[in-house]
């Protein structure tokens, strides 16, 4: 029997994550399914409409047999940062197979641009060599695997799927990499099927549109209505104003905190901030993650040398106790179950972050770190 991982935000559960799951259960039939996930803020830096224990809870109903947390430090950071902790927690798990949705389905072509950024000597000097030009990463990164390749890919779930393969090769994980094709695009705003984009159901959601023939049964009834970036701007607004120097959080470089300290008194919401901020050399996601950081306090000092150093269980089935069960004793950090102070630097700040995401909520989230058990399913 395989074991099985998924990197997915679920924001919100939709059906093509159904799809994916069910695709999953085609290819390996009797497999477990592990689900790394993050909980409060995303990597392009958006905030979850579900709070980690509904995530939990709809996942486990829809064939998810263990759900474990994507910390904070490493869920809102740069596709290789974020792959990193998920595949390094995976690898941890013991999980034979990484199936992850892609655009192109075509493991060799994106096992090859990794190959390149890996082991081609002209990689990074190229990169750098247009990044002088003032373009930003991803655009470097393209244009360069052209000069080399001949080819690239800008499609968001291949860019992540580029940073799996990258982190498995380069520690040598004994993972295999199995790609599903993805029936719609990240950015679309059209719909011509039941599945459609998460950020393109967030949008419909809060415009008061239809959606419930694009999300599981049970899963409308947990979503955040109206929570955005713009949610927190309040609190960001006082957070910019009030820190003399914005340089110490982490991904606020290269001058840019001076740009952030002029627009936010010109801007009258998150939206409009990124706005003003923006430059060729900054992507939208890439400030996105900045402004999260600056909210939350994570500091560049905070982002040094980060490993990680547990694994926090969200919930499990049946499959998901026994495999837990069957390799903890090979595990070299402890399983947790929820926050309890002095057992690591990144767990105090999942703790902060999860104080900061529920600001705008009428909930106890922050209480329910101490004191939330795992949920568990029992689907015998």
């Amino acid at each position: 029997m395989k074991t099985i991982g998924i990197i997915a935000e679920y924001n919100p559960l939709h059906l093509g994550h159904i799809y994916q799951i069910k695709k999953a259960k085609e290819l390996y039939p009797d497999s477990t399914i592990i689900l790394i996930t993050n909980t409060t803020f995303t990597e392009r830096g958006e905030v979850s409409i579900l709070n980690k224990w509904t995530k939990t809870e709809l996942s486990l109903e829809n064939e998810i047999d263990l759900v474990i947390e994507l910390p904070f430090v490493f869920a809102t950071q740069s596709a290789d940062i974020f792959a990193k902790g998920a595949i390094n927690i995976l690898n941890k798990l013991k999980i034979d197979i990484l199936i992850f949705g892609s655009e192109s389905n075509n493991i060799e072509k994106l096992t090859k641009i990794v190959d390149t950024q890996l082991n081609n000597p002209n990689y990074n000097k190229q990169v750098k060599k247009y990044l002088d030009t003032g373009l930003n990463y991803p655009t470097a990164m393209s244009k360069t695997l052209i000069d080399i390749l001949g080819y690239t890919t800008k499609e968001p779930n291949d860019l992540l799927g580029i940073s799996y393969i990258k982190e498995i090769k380069r520690n040598n994980y004994n993972i295999k990499p199995v790609s599903i094709k993805r029936t719609n695009n990240y950015h679309s705003q059209t719909i011509n099927t039941n599945i459609v984009n998460a950020s393109l159901i967030r949008k419909m959601y809060n415009n008061n549109e239809p959606i419930d023939n694009y999300i599981p049964q049970n899963t409308k009834k947990h979503l955040y209505k109206n929570l955005t970036t713009n949610s927190y701007f309040p609190y960001l607004k006082y957070k910019i104003i009030t820190t003399n120097n914005l340089e110490i959080y982490q991904t606020v470089d290269e001058g840019i905190e001076n740009r952030i300290k002029k627009a936010i008194l010109i801007s009258k919401n998150w939206s409009e901030l990124v706005e003003n901020i923006k430059t060729k050399r900054y992507t939208y996601n890439k400030i996105n993650r900045m402004l999260i950081h600056i909210l939350t306090g994570f500091t560049k000092e905070e982002a040094k040398n980060l490993t990680i150093d547990y694994i926090r269980v969200l919930g499990f089935n049946h499959k998901g106790k026994n495999h837990l069960n069957k390799i903890k004793k090979e595990l070299d950090i402890p399983i947790i179950t929820n926050y309890k102070p002095n057992i690591s630097k990144i767990l105090d700040i999942e703790l902060r972050a999860t104080s900061i995401y529920e600001l705008p909520l009428n909930t106890n989230l922050t209480e329910q770190e101490y004191k939330h058990p795992p949920i568990i399913k029992d689907n015998y």
